[in-house]
Order: C-alpha cells, then sequence, then structure tokens
C-alpha cells in the first residue's frame, strides 16, 4: 500500500511504502529519512525541503542527460 502525501506548509513530502509502526530511521541524504519497522523494512520517506530537493534533483538530472547526448 504506497501513498503520498505532501505538506505543502511544511514543504515535506512522506511516501508511505507499507503499513507499520515505524521502529527506527535512517537519514540517506540530507533533507532525506527512511522510516524502518521492527525488522528494519523500509515503511516510508520523508522528504524535507522538498520542493527544493526535488527541483535540483530533476535539474542534475536534465543536465547530465543533456551532457551525455553532446557526446
Amino acid at each position: 500500500m504506497s501513498n503520498m502525501n505532501y505538506f505543502e506548509r511544511d514543504d515535506v513530502i512522506h511516501i508511505r511504502i507499507k503499513d507499520g509502526e515505524e521502529a527506527n530511521s535512517v537519514e540517506i541524504s540530507p533533507n532525506v529519512t527512511a522510516e524502518l519497522d521492527d525488522q528494519n523494512d523500509i515503511i516510508g520517506v520523508e522528504i524535507l525541503n522538498a520542493s527544493k530537493y526535488l527541483r535540483d534533483n530533476i535539474l542534475e538530472t536534465v543536465q547530465a542527460k543533456l551532457l551525455q547526448s553532446k557526446k
């Protein structure tokens, strides 16, 4: 059961991968946290400053693709 919620006021995206109680979390990169259950399975992902994070990652991907296509 995946779903995604965007909290505009806080600029946070929360993606639920599966149902379960969060027992732990691991910072994947700045502003990105994986939420884990008691079996250390990923049950969710939280992205802080989501607008900037997505913009920067999409821009980086597009620029890399454009550079590759010029070779």
